[in-house]
């Protein structure tokens, strides 16, 4: 397996992302529509912040996507997005090889990295990806 290659070779382009403006039950409505995990937030084209699934259960206790739990989105209403993202999230080039972002993601325990030109947001790549594209080339 080439672990030189650019990560634009496996990065997802077409990215669901919130603003941070948004309501938190936004955002969690696209997690669940989509079975995504991480979200981007930005402001125009610009990354702003990261919004995990973690993140949110974090608030509520771990239920919110295992059941529909009205006490949880209370709680989730006290909140808002910039309040809850991880702001100036670690972004990663287009260019940069399948093996530093490996390297970032085992050093530094991200799961999803936003994939950027500048602070314009042009994809998301995330260890799931990572994990499909060994498969891909692994030998039976």
């Amino acid at each position: 397996m080439n672990l030189e290659i650019p990560i634009r070779e496996l990065m997802i382009r077409e990215v669901h992302t919130v603003s941070a403006d948004q309501e938190i039950n936004e955002a969690i409505a696209l997690l669940r529509k989509y079975r995504i995990r991480h979200i981007p937030v930005v402001q125009g084209e610009n990354i702003v912040g990261m919004l995990s699934r973690t993140d949110i259960n974090r608030l509520t206790f771990g239920a919110l996507f295992d059941t529909e739990v009205q006490a949880d989105e209370g709680i989730l209403d006290m909140f808002s997005i910039s309040q809850v993202m991880t702001g100036h999230p670690r972004t990663v080039r287009p260019d940069q090889p399948l093996r530093r972002v490996a390297e970032i993601f085992s050093e530094e325990e991200y799961h999803a990295l936003p994939v950027v030109e500048g602070d314009r947001l042009v994809g998301i790549v995330t260890t799931t990806d990572l994990i499909r594209h060994m498969l891909k080339y692994s030998e039976d």
